[in-house]
């Protein structure tokens, strides 16, 4: 999925999402951006790395079946791997899909965050552990009786938006946006040296140069 040496995961964390937006508008990549409604558990929560997708379906299962649900859950967990960022499509809106245990162990393995269409629960916990979260909806109820995970590894659509396994996925206050792996290093080097020009910018500026003359001598604002 990635290789260590890229450092994509690393450098892309020093970015901001309406920077690296920026950027993927001029490449003609204008839907990126999940859904507004899923936002991090804590303002200050960011989150940099390679998505590892997931997704799942209500199912209201028999007791019997409980064990299983659970198995299932936890061995797709126990699957992401280090500088990942699980992506879960949840396809639901009552159940809790994601918890302080599984943030734990995320943590352990150095999984760089969590985005879930969908919910939590043990939200205050995991704010404390500060795991970079990003959620839809909060709820106590457990998932296990309630829904169940499909698959992992496979191509997800979100909100309109295409994200593949090992696409870069960053998140910030702003929102949470999808680069495609096969842009990414291109995207990179274009936002680094955007984010110089606005430094710039924002140095001319709280020095008295009105926006427009800022724009037309930078080429950008």
């Amino acid at each position: 999925m990635a290789t260590r040496s890229d450092n994509l995961p690393r450098r892309f964390a020093r970015l901001y999402t309406a920077a690296i937006t920026d950027v993927m508008d001029e490449l003609g990549l204008l839907r990126q951006t999940l859904p507004h409604a899923i936002q991090p558990l804590a303002p200050d929560m960011r989150v940099a790395g390679y998505a590892f997708t997931a997704r799942g379906r209500p199912h209201r299962g028999k007791p019997r079946e409980r064990d299983a649900t659970l198995r299932r859950f936890l061995g797709m967990l126990g699957a992401v791997p280090p500088d990942s960022v699980l992506v879960l499509a949840a396809n639901d809106n009552e159940a809790a899909h994601f918890g302080e245990l599984s943030a734990e162990w995320f943590r352990a393995r150095k999984v760089r965050g969590a985005v879930i269409d969908g919910s939590t629960r043990d939200a205050a916990s995991i704010t404390r552990a500060r795991f970079p979260t990003f959620v839809r909806y909060r709820s106590p109820q457990d998932s296990v009786p309630r829904w169940r995970v499909s698959d992992w590894g496979q191509p997800l659509i979100i909100g309109g938006v295409r994200v593949n396994l090992g696409d870069i996925v960053v998140g910030d206050l702003d929102g949470v946006i999808v680069v495609p792996r096969r842009v990414a290093h291109d995207v990179l080097q274009r936002c680094e040296k955007l984010v110089g020009t606005e430094n710039k910018v924002r140095t001319a500026v709280r020095r008295g140069l009105t926006p427009l003359a800022a724009y037309e001598k930078f080429g950008a604002f």
